[in-house]
């Protein structure tokens, strides 16, 4: 892959890049503002290690695509951004903080061009720590100005979904006893996994991080799949929850599941592998929707909703989309990208009626 920054910005289709080289931390930030025709550039903010900058550019052209499709998908007044601290290693204490601040006057720079909030790698007290500089970052309590984490709203949504598919796909209406294998058990995989066993799922749970996965494990008193394992290993849902391009030409052979569907960004490695799906009968549950939880918890949380099982609660408006639209794609013998897709630009959903489109 051709990780060239000049080559890649000539070749992208969005708006624009912010670009900036942070020399106290030798870190590359990358702003990318994809589309702006319903609202603001909004997205969050990944932090991680990259082999090249170039690489850590592409992610957020990526990522940024996929904010578009994700906020026209819920009928949100906002556009697709994404942003991306390359950094050169993990940082942390005085290190991080100066890097944060640095970046919150780079965005309050843009006047409201970009907004942000978490992603991979970044945290609520990251975001805390950026708002200090930047009145552009979303996600903050209507009530008591609090910063609120939208982990546990994207796993719900992520949880409805997965409900909705196993109803739609398999036989039966309930998710007792189904084998969901989670690929990521960080803070939205680990919450997935705590709503899938109250629903009474058989969990399996990877991560590259296998300390931490084998402590997520017994909570859930889920089976430790090793990272090798993880796509010929047989279960009924395969829910990648963390890095994209996981379903692609080597992987997809592999999959020994029914169904995707799963928290990560820009699961599809590239746009053929929907079709790739499809001809093994694996049906795909499209990320930016499945995903759209935090997105969705952010904009209530805008209209003044505050109340945290009110929020929870209204996540599972994405099952009913979901529901639909892989009905749709059933009835046409079609990958379930296709109608997700139509449904972009027509913005009809059941996600529409309890969201305004009062930009942020």
């Amino acid at each position: 892959m051709d990780y060239n920054l000049e080559a890649l910005i000539q070749q992208w289709d969005g708006l624009g890049v912010v670009c900036r080289f942070d020399q106290t931390t030798q870190t590359w930030v990358f702003i990318c503002l994809h589309d702006n025709t319903l609202g603001p550039c909004t997205g969050g903010t990944r932090m991680k290690v990259y082999s090249e900058p170039g690489e850590g550019l592409l992610d957020a052209m990526r990522l940024a695509e996929g904010m578009t499709s994700k906020w026209a998908a819920i009928d949100v007044a906002a556009g697709g951004g994404k942003a991306v601290l390359a950094v050169e290693k993990p940082l942390e204490g005085e290190e991080r903080r100066g890097l944060l601040l640095r970046y919150g006057r780079l965005i309050q720079s843009l006047g409201g061009g970009f907004r942000t909030g978490e992603d991979m790698g970044t945290s609520t007290e990251d975001m805390q720590i950026i708002a200090e500089e930047a009145d552009y970052v979303h996600g903050f309590d209507p009530e008591d100005g609090s910063k609120v984490d939208p982990s546990p709203f994207t796993a719900r949504a992520v949880f409805a979904g997965i409900r909705s598919a196993v109803s739609e796909v398999l036989e039966g209406s309930t998710l007792q006893g189904r084998r969901v294998l989670i690929q990521g058990v960080g803070s939205v995989g680990a919450n997935l996994g705590q709503f899938l066993k109250e629903a009474g799922a058989e969990l399996l749970v990877s991560d590259i991080d296998e300390p931490r996965c084998q402590r997520v494990a017994d909570l859930l008193e889920a089976t430790y799949v090793p990272n090798k394992e993880v796509y010929s290993t047989a279960c009924d849902v395969y829910a990648p929850c963390a890095v994209g391009a996981t379903l692609n030409q080597e992987t997809i052979p592999q999959l020994q599941c029914r169904i995707v569907a799963g928290s990560a960004n820009n699961q599809l490695d590239e746009p053929a592998d929907a079709d790739r799906l499809l001809e093994r009968d694996i049906v795909y549950v499209p990320d930016y929707i499945i995903n759209a939880g935090g997105a969705l918890s952010f904009s209530l949380l805008d209209e003044g909703l505050s109340d945290r099982q009110a929020l929870l609660e209204q996540m599972d408006v994405i099952g009913d989309s979901v529901a639909e639209i892989l009905r749709e794609a059933g009835s046409k013998g079609e990958s379930p990208f296709e109608p997700a897709s139509w449904r972009i630009s027509a913005t009809e959903s059941p996600i529409t009626s309890i969201c305004s489109s009062r930009a942020w």
